[in-house]
């Protein structure tokens, strides 16, 4: 079988954590080892069989942040066609909103070999990104700001 024909669309799940102690600010790691090495993301991961949308953002935010989430709703969806520019990189990308759980453990970076570090970013900074630095930010990244009413500025 070819390249080609193995090729499959793959979904993911991308988290936009929210917390009171950060106001106006989301939860973005810069990738590692993986596609899109070096880009800043959210924490989120690949959607397993079976699984609730929710219950992805859930668990990819514990494994990832450590963090528990609470209020986890659907934020948008995206379809990133040749991601990084690679034609056999297709993927769905679901976004979901959260915020970190009042008796949540603290955050702490549990996969260091996929992520740099964690910080809660600005959302008007990622919007200033996306219009002087775009190629800092994740492809799904890029593609849900511009799905967004009046370029993001009204979602935080």
């Amino acid at each position: 079988m070819s390249t080609a024909a193995a090729a499959v669309v793959r979904v993911g799940v991308g988290v936009l954590i929210e917390s009171p102690l950060h106001r106006g600010a989301v939860l973005f790691g810069q990738r590692k080892g993986s596609h899109g090495a070096g880009l800043l993301a959210l924490p989120g991961g690949h959607l397993e069989l079976g699984e609730a949308w929710d219950a992805c953002a859930r668990r990819e935010a514990k494994e990832e942040t450590n963090l528990d989430l609470d209020n986890v709703r659907f934020a948008g969806v995206t379809n990133s066609v040749c991601m990084g520019g690679d034609p056999l990189k297709h993927y769905v990308t679901i976004f979901m909103r959260a915020d970190v759980a009042a008796a949540s453990s603290p955050l702490e970076s549990m996969e260091p070999h996929k992520c740099q570090a964690w910080d809660w970013v600005p959302w008007a900074d990622i919007l200033e990104k996306r219009q002087r630095t775009p190629e800092v930010l994740f492809d799904p990244m890029i593609h849900f700001i511009d799905s967004l009413p009046n370029g993001g500025r009204d979602l935080f």
